[in-house]
């Protein structure tokens, strides 16, 4: 039988539904909104195409040749996670407590890429359960269901300013500052994950 064949077939309905749920909470695009419509005012633009393909060729990529990548730098996830999660912890502290950590690039380009991109969207964390789900269902599930994440990621980035005239701009500041805070309480329960506190 062809592996082509064998690729396609392995397709399953529940599996892809399961795979894209899990995958859509990590990603927590819809909670992103508010740090992308800060992004947007920092810099005046994110290209949403730009985010949508880095962080979408970040994934697929880390989905086939994750393990080896890291096996490479003789690097384990516990480590790629905590780091991932240093970054994620600044990020919350310059959200909640409304100060400037990260310093603003002015290059749009760059921005969609850095931090938005990674490891705002693609992160240690949705990385790590990229290399989860593709241990628990086939590889063409969990493929399927980051292509349709990304896809709305692509339209949640393009429609931010959308979402903000639904929300208000004090919706758009509470969610921010919200997120801040779950940021950070991310972080911190992956620090006592990984260092076994």
């Amino acid at each position: 039988m062809h592996p082509i064949y064998t690729f396609f077939t392995a397709l399953d309905i529940k599996k892809f539904l399961n795979s894209f749920l899990i995958l859509f909470a990590v990603l927590n695009i819809l909670g992103s909104t508010a740090i992308i419509i800060n992004m947007k005012k920092k810099v005046g633009y994110i290209n949403p195409q730009k985010t949508a393909t880095v962080a979408g060729i970040i994934m697929i990529s880390f989905l086939f040749i994750g393990n080896i990548v890291l096996d490479l730098f003789s690097i384990d996830m516990d480590s790629f996670t905590l780091a991932g999660s240093m970054i994620i912890f600044l990020l919350g502290i310059e959200m909640s407590l409304n100060i400037s950590i990260f310093k603003p690039d002015t290059d749009p380009e760059t921005s969609a890429v850095i931090p938005l991109a990674f490891p705002i969207i693609a992160g240690t964390g949705t990385l790590s359960t990229l290399l989860t789900l593709k241990e628990e269902y086939q590889t063409i599930n969990v493929l399927l269901a980051s292509l349709v994440n990304i896809v709305l990621v692509f339209l949640i980035v393009k429609y931010s300013e959308w979402i903000e005239s639904k929300l208000g701009k004090l919706g758009v500041s509470i969610i921010y500052k919200m997120m801040g805070i779950i940021l950070i309480a991310i972080a911190i329960k992956r620090f006592k994950t990984y260092l076994f506190i």
